[in-house]
């Protein structure tokens, strides 16, 4: 971990845009960070295919770790989530 040095302004900018989404500052810069690495390596994909790949890695990561016994019991009393597909125009 290391620390990142950025401007006033766009430090009071990812402070508004967490407020707005319920993030800390330090996911809501570092998902911009990863959405900005994506889409260098990405260049043919928009917002919503970047979107889709971390979902994608999400998903894989959650596979990865076993589930505690309480999220077994919880995950059983509730309705499987459902994604949506498309985005807002």
């Amino acid at each position: 971990m290391g620390i990142v040095k950025i401007s006033d302004q766009l430090h009071d900018q990812i402070r508004v845009s967490s407020a707005a989404l319920g993030r800390s500052i330090n996911a809501q810069a570092e998902h911009w960070l990863r959405v900005g690495q994506l889409a260098e390596h990405h260049p043919q994909l928009n917002y919503e295919g970047i979107c889709a790949l971390l979902l994608q890695e999400a998903e894989r990561t959650l596979q990865l770790q076993p589930l505690t016994d309480y999220e077994v019991e919880a995950s059983a009393r509730r309705p499987r989530s459902v994604r949506l597909v498309g985005g807002m125009q």
